[in-house]
């Protein structure tokens, strides 16, 4: 038997990834699927004088046996296994001089090399590292590359990127006084959700960045990059409209991706709350309107 969208078309995969991901930016948990019974799908129809006698003994209940409907056979629920803990961040590297955060970046950029650690690198065009101001006191973190990423080898620079661009500017700051990275460094097919391992293989280079530059403030773009930054699930509400002190002495600051507020533009101003949060502890005023 095949079941609806056992193999859906490409079309549909790719909306079905934007809805997720659009539940996921909102900050609603996780799907679960169990495996179900391919017999429960289709059950056999029922004589009429049977359906006739069950409506007759719902309307005149008398104590039944034990049920032996087809669930009686489970009568405790199939556990969830538990979430694998997540690896704990790097130890927090040694300050070093303004002067030499560039070479540092640099380095860290050669170690990665022509990545093959994980499963993305299979699909990549180019390595996304960073992009921006090594000495940065803002830093902006992001899930992973997009096409327009992976093609030019820098992040955000689509429509996101010319969002994020522009939340920038409504700051007080230019992009190129911000310093940008992801948690991967390779775009995920049909720009999906990176998996765990994937995460967790390519998360301490960026833990390596934040430590180079040392900003004072760090703006999580979306669920995935607080997630991974922090080792801490719980919804986005959660982490919004406060900061959280984080390594190396930063204020984080949760807000929602770019990319979700082109698909839901009523939570810009949302976004502008969290982003005025980062500009009190920076000391920043926003530009006078023209």
């Amino acid at each position: 038997m095949t079941l609806p969208f056992e193999h859906p078309d490409e079309q549909t995969r790719d909306a079905l990834h934007a809805r997720l991901r659009f539940y996921r930016d909102l900050g609603i948990g996780e799907f679960y699927r169990r495996d179900v019974d391919p017999g429960l799908w289709a059950q056999p129809e029922q004589p009429a004088a049977l359906v006739q006698e069950q409506a007759h003994s719902q309307a005149s209940p008398e104590p039944a046996a034990a049920p032996t409907s087809l669930f009686s056979q489970h009568t405790e629920e199939t556990a969830i296994a538990p979430r694998k803990p997540f690896p704990a961040a790097p130890a927090l590297a040694e300050a070093l001089p303004p002067e030499q955060h560039f070479a540092a970046l640099k380095l860290i950029r050669e170690e990665i090399g022509d990545c093959t650690r994980c499963a993305l690198a299979k699909g990549r065009n180019k390595i996304v590292f960073g992009d921006g101001d090594p000495n940065a006191k803002l830093m902006f973190v992001g899930e992973g590359p997009g096409a327009d990423e992976d093609a030019s080898g820098l992040p955000f620079v689509g429509r996101g990127g010319q969002l994020l661009n522009n939340m920038i500017q409504a700051m007080g700051l230019k992009r190129e006084q911000v310093y940008i990275a992801n948690v991967v460094k390779c775009r995920p097919p049909q720009n999906r959700t990176p998996e765990p391992d994937e995460a967790h293989t390519c998360s301490p280079f960026l833990f390596k960045q934040i430590d180079v530059v040392r900003p004072k403030v760090i703006v999580a773009l979306g669920q995935t990059a607080v997630t991974y930054l922090t080792g801490e699930k719980r919804p986005l509400s959660g982490w919004r409209g406060v900061t959280h002190p984080f390594r190396g002495g930063a204020k984080l600051i949760v807000t929602y991706h770019p990319a979700f507020l082109l698909r839901d533009p009523n939570q810009k101003k949302h976004a502008w709350a969290d982003l005025q949060i980062a500009m009190r502890e920076l000391g920043l005023t926003p530009p006078a309107r023209k």
